[in-house]
């Protein structure tokens, strides 16, 4: 259905993740646990909106983590 969720902090990450990969990662996420690779009609407000809150919570958790040795990120 899709492609592994890759890690987006650093060191696995060699640089801070972008907006792109934080929404990309929400995408696949929401496309595993709905099911649906594209939503019909009448469900891809919700989708998109899940998609939105996903990529928002993913922003904040790497916004507060703190790699060791690395500091505060954010």
């Amino acid at each position: 259905m899709c492609r592994s969720i890759k890690t987006l902090r650093p060191p696995v990450l060699p640089q801070e993740a972008t907006e792109d990969d934080i929404r990309a990662a929400a995408l696949q996420y929401v496309r595993k646990v709905s099911g649906f690779r594209e939503p019909a009609a009448h469900n891809r407000e919700v989708f998109e909106r899940a998609v939105d809150a996903v990529a928002e919570a993913t922003a904040a958790l790497l916004a507060g983590l703190e790699v060791r040795g690395a500091g505060r990120r954010g």
